[in-house]
């Protein structure tokens, strides 16, 4: 199984990923750490990103995924997935793929996330790309959705419970 946690910048799919990824004993990867530099220079300058900027970012987690799914391992994956035709991207024509991934929709309000990405230090998004973010966001119609005002343990237990894992 690969579970996607998808949403906004901010929404903690990073801290949540990592701890669900602990739990599991599976391997975490972060698609922040899949952007070419150009999207992080542009990001960092307040620039918001367009489909054509995300599609090499999007093509290279495709591979990952696929190698993950075809070697049979199990693994999380942190990855805004923001449009519908993003998330079918991550798929791709692979069937096994499809079988295999599981997306996580972390919802949280506007005011919420902003407070969290104002808090940050180490990341290059800035709390003015968050519009943007929302804008660009298409809630998934096929996914477990949770709310991420509880504690991120919590939201860990929701998730299991859910997806069974």
């Amino acid at each position: 199984m690969i579970i996607v946690l998808m949403g906004v910048s901010g929404a903690g799919k990073t801290t949540v990923g990592q701890l669900l990824a602990a739990d599991l004993g599976w391997p975490f990867y972060d698609a922040d750490d899949f952007h070419p530099p150009s999207n992080v220079q542009a990001m960092r300058a307040g620039r918001a990103l367009t489909d054509a900027d995300r599609a090499a970012w999007l093509d290279a987690l495709h591979r990952v995924i696929r190698e993950l799914v075809h070697r049979d391992v199990s693994a999380v994956l942190a990855c805004s997935a923001l449009k519908q035709c993003y998330r079918e991207r991550l798929i791709g024509d692979d069937a096994a793929i499809a079988q295999a991934m599981r997306f996580v929709y972390l919802k949280g309000t506007p005011e919420l996330i902003r407070q969290r990405l104002a808090a940050r230090t180490r990341h290059f998004m800035p709390v003015a790309l968050l519009p943007s973010q929302f804008a660009t966001l298409e809630e998934p119609r096929a996914a477990v959705v949770v709310d991420v005002s509880a504690a991120p343990a919590t939201i860990v237990q929701r998730i299991r419970r859910a997806l069974g894992v």
